[in-house]
């Protein structure tokens, strides 16, 4: 990813264009499903504020966890009711999907409904899930794992490119640093930039703690809007953010999401740096 000179790609979906110097889209959703009345209500406003605010809004949410700290964590709804949710969702308010994938055989029916196949940061060398995200023709997000460089995501690109696909976003989440904490370091968003393809800034898990709480992962939520703001400054194509009615809460990934009720000044601020530097 050593080339500055790669002009910035643009990932079309629907009449959306992701792209590193397009105006900035919003992930968002809920870590997991808690219930249907869970999932609509956060997709409703977040529905209503991406139209106040005049941003491009893609609805994120997990049927299933597969990665969790421990056996009794909540992981979520499974493959087949979640799907159906979503589906209704996106049907209901005309929201594009993206929902994560864990093993091979997920990828095609997830893809009935999901419009963005996302790689966990965990799996983001596993050859075979990746072959079978890539094949199924859909927009494949990569998180970048905790444990690799920014410039080896060029090694996983290539590898989504050798399926044929060449609709890829990459995601940063934060890199391990020592034990129960992760740090972001700001270079790699301009260094996975330079691969052209739209780098999206995941900054609720990045103020995550793994395993912080022994049983379940902590999180420091504080710190969620001054790192958006950083990335923003950079220039991302998206920022991705976990959120809740009530973090405290929360099934999963609470500590380190935002509060519905705190949502629309962090993204009044984000998106003014957006609209600044890219003028």
């Amino acid at each position: 990813m050593a080339n500055n000179s790669v002009s910035a790609k643009k990932i079309k979906l629907n009449s959306l264009e992701i792209s590193n110097h397009l105006p900035l889209a919003l992930i968002a959703g809920p870590c997991i499903m808690e219930s249907k009345k869970h999932l609509w209500d956060v997709a409703r406003f977040l529905k209503i504020l991406a139209s106040q605010l005049n941003v491009p809004l893609i609805f994120k949410c997990s049927y299933d966890k597969a990665n969790r700290s421990s056996q009794s964590s909540y992981r979520g709804l499974g493959l087949e009711k979640g799907l159906h949710l979503l589906a209704e969702i996106k049907d209901h308010f005309s929201l594009p999907i993206l929902t994560d994938v864990h093993l091979p055989e997920q990828a095609q029916k997830a893809a009935q409904v999901a419009d963005i196949l996302q790689i966990p940061a965990f799996l983001c060398r596993q050859t075979d899930l990746i072959q079978a995200c890539a094949q199924t023709g859909k927009i494949v997000n990569v998180k970048k794992g905790q444990f690799i460089s920014p410039w080896e995501m060029e090694n996983i690109i290539e590898k989504i490119e050798s399926f044929g696909n060449h609709k890829i976003l990459l995601t940063e989440r934060g890199t391990s640093f020592g034990y129960n904490n992760l740090v972001v370091d700001m270079r790699g968003l301009e260094i996975m930039k330079r691969s052209g393809y739209p780098v999206v800034f995941d900054a609720t898990h990045s103020v995550q703690l793994p395993g912080g709480n022994k049983k379940s992962s902590g999180g420091q939520r504080e710190f969620v809007e001054p790192l958006a703001r950083a990335a923003t400054a950079i220039g991302v194509a998206a920022i991705f953010m976990e959120v809740h009615p009530n973090p405290d809460e929360a099934l999963s990934d609470g500590p380190n999401s935002v509060q519905l009720s705190q949502l629309k000044k962090c993204l009044k601020a984000i998106l003014a740096i957006d609209q600044l530097i890219k003028k």
